[in-house]
């Protein structure tokens, strides 16, 4: 059948400047860039010695060598096949971050649609009195002890799934992560402030989770958790450190308690 059919393969490695081996039946082969069969030959192009050279077809095993070519082809095509998906999320992914308003704040992006997170309102209570004593950014006056809070039980903001994703565009060159909040009965605790009398900084401790962060533009960043989130309530906080100076934005994981 061989020696009636004129079967030229161009092997389509040549376009990525590869080459095929065109294997014999000893065991040995040759290094092509390409070759066709006639009639009782087998003529091909040696990358070796840069010039067409022929053998008999009875000494080439054709059957190995047109099952290496097929199955190059094939990873040849699932490379194209990678790169095209690769190259149609990194164009996701721009058109993406293009959609985030120039205005600073917290943003998520879920089912292809874009949600402004809306700014907490947080307060100081006294760690004895539980009295309110003021609206954060700037505290005038910190107590000795304290805790950081939002008024309600949970975040009107529900996220879907677990590892959500969120930009962040921050005001200035700060800090910022996402809190795990403490759920009391009508309130959460972002975090615990102490005051050392006659120091000018205030100790600050809270429940930071460990994220993943991207930058993507000035003052604008990519941030999720590395590890799927418990149910509960959460927060993206902007802050500097040991100033008292948080920007609060709200979220929760699962059905709201």
């Amino acid at each position: 059948m061989f020696q009636r059919a004129a079967l030229f393969l161009a092997f389509a490695a040549v376009a990525f400047g590869a080459t095929v081996r065109l294997y014999l039946k000893d065991g040995s082969y040759q290094m092509a860039r390409e070759y066709e069969v006639q009639q009782d030959r087998v003529r091909y192009y040696s990358t070796e010695r840069s010039d067409w050279e022929e053998i008999p077809l009875e000494l080439v095993d054709l059957d190995r060598t047109k099952k290496e070519v097929a199955g190059r082809e094939d990873d040849l095509k699932e490379e194209v096949k990678v790169e095209k998906e690769e190259n149609a999320a990194e164009r996701a992914a721009r058109e993406e971050v293009e959609r985030i308003p120039p205005d600073a704040g917290g943003y998520y992006i879920h089912d292809g649609k874009l949600d402004t997170i809306k700014q907490s309102e947080s307060k100081l209570v006294s760690d004895k009195k539980r009295t309110v004593l003021s609206v954060l950014s700037p505290i005038p006056i910190v107590p000795r002890r304290a805790t950081v809070e939002i008024d309600g039980p949970a975040a009107a903001l529900r996220v879907s799934g677990n590892r959500p994703e969120f930009y962040f565009r921050l005001s200035a060159e700060e800090s910022f992560a996402i809190l795990k909040l403490d759920s009391k009965k009508a309130s959460r605790v972002v975090e615990e402030v102490e005051h050392i009398v006659n120091v000018p900084t205030v100790g600050e401790k809270r429940t930071e989770i460990a994220t993943f962060k991207k930058q993507e533009g000035d003052n604008l960043f990519k941030i999720w958790p590395e590890k799927p989130l418990e149910p509960g309530e959460y927060a993206l906080v902007e802050y500097t450190e040991e100033k008292l100076n948080l920007q609060i934005w709200d979220f929760g994981v699962g059905t709201a308690k």
